[in-house]
Order: C-alpha cells, then structure tokens, then sequence
C-alpha cells in the first residue's frame, strides 16, 4: 500500500509494504517485502531495505544506507553518508553504512557514515554512533559506548 500522499518514484516497492504519507522515495530506491515506512520519511537512490523493515516518522535514508531483513529504525533517527560535509561540494566521498539482520536503532540517534551495526545489536534512544557495533551488543550514550551483550 503506497498511501496517496506519498512521492514514491520507485517501481522496486512490493505490494506487502506500505508507504505512508508525505514520504518521498527515490526511483532506484531498493525496499523489501513486508516494510512499513512510517510518514515523512525520505529514501533516496542508492538505497537498500531488506524484508520485514520498520522506518518510523521522519528518518531520511540517504544514499549508501543499506538496512538487511529485520531492522528497526527509531523515529528521527540521522543517518549520515560524508564525513567532511560542505555545501556545494561536488567532490567528496560517499562511506557506506550497514545495519545488520535484526538490528535495532532507538529513536533520535545519530548514526556517523561508514559505520557498521552488528546482527541483532540495539542502539539506544539519542545515541551517537562514531565506530562499528559488533553483533548481539547494547550501546548507549554520546558518543555511544557498549552497556551489555544480549
């Protein structure tokens, strides 16, 4: 279900997942069954989403963000994909960023570009992730830090 107030430009969206309004997705946008991509969001090209994914409100998906089967994301969680941001600048490079099967990123957390998150680990909520998480691992904080295994 693409509600009608949604910009979804992708034909690569099966009809398992819905898309809610004021959301905007981009033409190669990649997104996997039995999604739920809550209102304002935005997904540009360069973009995967696995199977069985939940975006929540207001979560940009720039280009180089790849989400596997299973992954929760928080509602205005940041994702970033330049580590030297400048306006304008036509020259810089694009560091990828992979959420792990099962992951889970709390809401409000910033994620640096170029970072990993392990299978099934948690990001708490506000959290800013600077380094690799490594699997089944709770971190929390600012910058985040390790709390448990699960």
């Amino acid at each position: 279900m693409i509600h009608k107030l949604a910009d979804c430009m992708s034909d690569r969206v099966p009809e398992s997942t819905n898309i809610w309004q004021f959301c905007v997705i981009f033409p190669n946008a990649q997104i996997g069954e039995n999604c739920n991509v809550c209102s304002h969001c935005l997904i540009e090209n360069d973009v995967i989403v696995g199977n069985n994914c939940t975006i929540k409100c207001g979560v940009q998906l720039w280009d180089g963000i790849v989400l596997q089967d299973n992954v929760f994301i928080g509602a205005n969680v940041s994702f970033t994909n330049d580590r030297y941001p400048r306006s304008k600048n036509t020259d810089w490079t694009l560091l990828r960023t992979v959420v792990h099967k099962g992951a889970s990123i709390g809401a409000g957390s910033t994620i640096l570009p170029g970072v990993e998150i392990g299978v099934n680990a948690i990001v708490g909520a506000g959290s800013v992730v600077t380094r690799n998480i490594p699997d089944g691992e709770v971190w929390v904080g600012n910058p985040a830090r390790f709390l448990r295994k699960i």
